[in-house]
């Protein structure tokens, strides 16, 4: 039992040399840092400008480690179930991811369901302005951490969790609180 227990440490101790958060998230509150990167919406290749979206509405930004993992793969799928939802609230979804983004195009088909907008930030560039960055075996990668951002640009919500499960429900209320004050 004793050996056990100690190569059961051995695993979790390893485990988090291999995946470490950087930097702690933007808060809410702060401005959110304007940007812009190339994505897909159903596959189609496209310019996503954070400018551009707030123009429409509140914005729910988040960002995953990368495409076609299991945690992605749930999350985005969860994503696309709620966009609709997001859309009658008058707010938009986007993805952004700095792990293999040249598979963008083909996760906004499969995983993302056609529903929204998924960026690349290569170098994680953009994930490094919003202060969610993780490091996976020795490449730095976007966190997984949602942020709601109102219309002005100020973010609503600043959320980091391993569990993708939960960022809709967070990110969800937020809009429905936003969108109550606001009508």
């Amino acid at each position: 039992m004793k050996r056990f227990a100690s190569l059961s440490a051995a695993v979790v101790l390893s485990l988090s040399v291999f995946v470490t958060p950087v930097l702690a998230a933007l808060e809410a509150g702060s401005q959110a840092p304007n940007f812009t990167l190339q994505g897909a919406l159903a596959g189609k290749p496209l310019t996503f400008s954070l400018q551009q979206a707030l123009q429409k509405g509140p914005l729910v930004l988040y960002f995953f480690p990368a495409a076609f993992s299991k945690g992605c793969n749930i999350e985005a799928n969860a994503f696309a179930k709620a966009t609709d939802d997001f859309n009658k609230l008058g707010a938009s979804v986007v993805g952004v991811t700095a792990g293999n983004v040249e598979q963008v195009d083909e996760f906004s088909k499969k995983e993302c369901r056609d529903k929204f907008t998924v960026a690349a930030d290569p170098g994680a560039k953009v994930a490094a302005k919003y202060q969610t960055l993780m490091q996976l075996n020795g490449k730095t990668l976007s966190g997984r951490t949602s942020f709601v951002i109102a219309p002005d640009g100020k973010i609503l919500l600043s959320f980091t969790d391993r569990n993708p499960e939960t960022h809709i429900q967070k990110t969800m209320a937020a809009v429905k609180q936003y969108a109550d004050s606001h009508s």
